[in-house]
């Protein structure tokens, strides 16, 4: 590694620039085996005590008629963000209510329709009193994820997840990282849960996430396809002198091919034209040139599966096809310009 001018330049008199090589990664390393360690006990309680309350919970959560609030102080709290933004983002209704806004009129947000879902590691956080106090007073269910089911937190709760008590990766056992880790992974086995539970599919993921390369990963192939008369097709009894006058126009390098009834039953590609290259070829009828059984997608078929069909092939464009009749064409160039690579 080279170290350049201004502040980076002090660098190179630390130790020889052995100190700053190795220590750094022994202290990632080191802080990646404790989380590593406290997922693994997770997971052990998970198969063990944790799952009934685990599945309580999640019977909870999905019987609910209203919304998952979710809460916590400090780091719980900005973890809490994130399971909440998890599980809105998969089919289940969430925000996040903080202590202390609560306290102050954002109680108002929360119905007895709701269910809460508390973090706390201690549960003994005593800006969470109001929130505990509001859950009892009108009967909302109260989820808690705390390493004390017997602290105040866990005793109020209907349902306390007690999460295994790990060293944190900080060496003064002070700042949450094992911890918050452990409950940034509950929450996502919530969340994925729930997903399944609900039988949440990718086409209903699409609703709640259309930007971004995510967004354009999700988008169908009827968003992207070509219809009407952008499509290049010919009658099977069509000569190819007339043929190719419609290929040419049309720029997409193939032609479908359908019968009388207008369904597709073959495609001329450029590799056609070749194999049939020849005095006879513009005398010929498509469907003796035509490659039968053509690949094609569904209208209702993610664009991301059909670029990998397109890809698998070693195809450049897809017909997309309704109840047997060519309904639009999906070239590659297409897919690329949505961002679904």
């Amino acid at each position: 590694m080279t170290v350049g001018g201004g502040p980076l330049r002090n660098l190179k008199s630390l130790d020889g620039g052995k100190r700053l090589a190795h220590l750094p990664i022994a202290s990632a390393m080191r802080t990646l085996d404790l989380e590593r360690e406290g997922l693994a006990q997770l997971r052990e309680a998970l198969a063990g005590p944790l799952g009934g309350p685990f599945s309580t919970a999640l019977r909870l959560m999905r019987a609910a008629p209203g919304r998952v609030i979710v809460s916590g102080v400090g780091k719980s709290g900005h973890v809490g963000q994130k399971i909440a933004a998890t599980f809105a983002s998969t089919g289940t209704p969430a925000f996040f209510v903080h202590p202390t806004e609560a306290s102050h009129g954002d109680l108002g947000m929360i119905t007895p329709d709701d269910v809460m879902l508390v973090l706390s590691w201690s549960g003994e956080t005593v800006e969470l009193n109001p929130l505990i106090t509001y859950s009892r007073r009108f009967s909302v269910p109260l989820i808690s994820i705390t390493s004390r089911a017997q602290s105040a937190l866990g005793q109020q709760s209907d349902v306390a997840l007690e999460l295994p008590r790990t060293k944190e990766a900080c060496p003064h056992g002070l700042a949450p990282t094992t911890s918050t880790t452990m409950q940034l992974a509950i929450g996502d086995c919530l969340a994925i849960a729930l997903l399944e539970a609900k039988g949440f599919t990718a086409h209903e993921f699409k609703t709640f996430h259309p930007g971004g390369s995510l967004g354009a990963s999700l988008k169908y192939v009827s968003d992207v396809m070509h219809k009407a008369d952008k499509l290049p097709l010919a009658r099977d009894t069509e000569s190819m002198s007339k043929a190719l006058v419609t290929m040419t126009q049309k720029s997409f390098g193939c032609l479908g091919i359908v019968d009388a009834k207008g369904k597709l039953i073959g495609i001329v590609t450029d590799g056609d034209l070749r194999r049939h290259m020849g005095e006879n070829l513009l005398a010929a009828r498509t469907v003796d040139v035509m490659t039968r059984r053509p690949k094609t997608a569904k209208p209702n078929m993610l664009a991301s599966a059909a670029l990998e069909m397109i890809n698998a092939s070693r195809i450049t464009a897809l017909f997309v096809v309704d109840k047997g009749k060519p309904v639009g064409i999906l070239h590659v160039h297409d897919l690329l310009r949505t961002g679904v690579a």
